[in-house]
C-alpha cells in the first residue's frame, strides 16, 4: 500500500506533496495512529528527492500534531485530526484582564483549523527558557511576549526564525520579528501630551514605577514630558504609605497601586481632580465607573490579538504599533 505519491509536473513542491499524501491516507483509512510512515530514506530514493525535502515534509507534520519522531526508529502517526492547520505556541507573562481581551480576540481571529497552547512564564527567565526548549519543533508558530527580560532575545533566537511573532513589547534585538507591540516611550509621552491642559493645575507629577514587569519606555517618556514641558516630577518604586500633597498628580501603572492611592486620599480626606489628580494605566470597564471614572492611557487589547491573527493567517511579516489613546474622565 502506498502512502506517498509525488509528481514531477504537478506545480506543488515536493514537501507540500508528502504532506498531502499523508493527509489523504489518514483521511481514507489507510494510516491509523500509531502506525509507522514510509522512512526517510525510502522516499529519497523511490522519488530521487533530497533528504531536506522529505525532513520539510515530515517537520511540517510534526509542527502540526499529525506525527512524531522515535530517535532510530522513526515517524509515526501521532493524531488522524487533520483539519488542524496551525499549532500556535502562545506564551504570555501573566493572565489578567488585558492579556485576557488578546487571547479572546485572538482566538476569534484566527479561526476554527488552528489549535492554540497558551503558557505563562511570570516574568521569570528559567521559566522562559524552559518553556522555549521544550515547545521547540512542535508548533508551527510561537507568539511570545518577551516584556523586559535581558535574557529572552537570546532564547527565542533558538526557535525557527521564520516561524516567530512578538507580542505587546519589542526591543531592538528582536526587530527582525514580525511583531504587534505598544510603543510605551511615545505612547505615554503623546497621552501626557493630549492632556496637558488638564495637567496644569497640579504642581507635581509622580510616576509609580515598581520597573520589575513595567516597560521601561513608559519611565523615558514619562521623565521628557516632564523635562519639555517644565513640569516638575518624581519617580518611585512603590506607593506604600505615602502621604498624598495637595496639587500631586499620579501616573499609575499597577491597579494595586491605584486603589492604594484611592484609599489613602479617602483618610486624608482629599477630593480627586480638584486636590490631586491619577491617570491610571489600561482601561477596564470598572475604571469608568470608580471614583466616577478613571483617567487611563491605554492600548487596544483587542485589537492587538486580532493584527497578531490576521499577521499569522496572511503570512505578513511586518512590525506594527498598536494604537493608544488617552481617556479623560473625572479624576483629571
Amino acid at each position: 500500500m502506498k502512502i506517498i505519491s509525488i509528481q514531477n509536473n504537478k506545480g506543488v513542491p515536493k514537501y507540500k506533496q508528502i504532506i498531502s499524501s499523508v493527509e489523504k491516507a489518514i483521511e481514507e483509512g489507510r494510516l491509523l495512529k500509531g502506525e509507522k510512515l514510509p522512512s526517510i530514506n525510502k522516499i529519497c530514493l523511490e522519488y530521487s528527492l533530497s533528504r531536506d525535502t522529505v525532513m520539510q515534509g515530515y517537520e511540517e507534520l510534526k509542527k502540526r500534531g499529525i506525527i512524531y519522531a522515535i530517535l532510530g526508529k522513526g515517524y509515526y502517526i501521532k493524531s488522524t485530526e487533520i483539519t488542524i492547520k496551525q499549532r500556535i505556541f502562545l506564551l504570555f507573562d501573566e493572565l489578567n484582564i488585558f492579556k485576557e481581551d488578546i487571547y479572546n480576540s485572538f482566538l476569534e481571529n484566527i479561526g476554527p483549523n488552528a489549535q492554540v497552547d497558551i503558557f505563562f512564564h511570570h516574568f521569570n527567565a528559567k521559566v522562559f527558557q524552559k518553556l522555549i526548549d521544550d515547545s521547540n519543533g512542535n508548533y508551527t508558530k510561537y507568539i511570545i511576549m518577551p516584556t523586559n527580560l535581558a535574557e529572552a532575545s537570546s532564547i527565542i533566537k533558538t526557535l525557527p526564525v521564520n516561524d516567530v511573532f512578538i507580542l505587546d513589547q519589542t526591543n531592538p534585538e528582536l526587530k527582525k520579528y514580525p511583531a504587534v507591540y505598544q510603543n510605551h516611550n511615545k505612547d505615554i509621552y503623546q497621552a501626557l501630551v493630549k492632556g496637558e491642559s488638564h495637567l496644569k493645575k497640579y504642581r507635581k507629577m509622580i510616576l509609580i514605577f515598581p520597573g520589575f514587569r513595567e516597560p521601561l519606555g513608559m519611565k523615558m517618556g514619562f521623565e521628557n514630558f516632564c523635562k519639555n514641558y517644565n513640569y516638575q516630577y518624581e519617580i518611585i518604586t512603590e506607593f506604600d504609605d505615602r502621604k498624598i500633597n495637595v496639587g500631586e498628580v499620579f501616573i499609575i501603572p499597577n491597579d494595586r497601586d491605584l486603589v492604594r492611592v484611592i484609599e489613602k486620599s479617602k483618610l486624608q480626606g482629599l477630593k480627586l481632580n480638584q486636590e490631586f489628580g491619577i491617570i491610571s494605566y489600561n482601561e477596564t470597564p470598572l475604571k469608568k465607573i470608580v471614583e466616577n471614572g478613571i483617567t487611563t492611557i491605554s492600548t487596544d487589547f483587542q485589537a492587538m490579538g486580532e493584527i497578531m491573527a490576521k499577521m499569522i493567517l496572511k503570512g505578513k511579516n511586518e512590525q506594527i504599533e498598536n494604537n493608544c489613546s488617552l481617556l479623560i474622565r473625572n479624576s483629571l
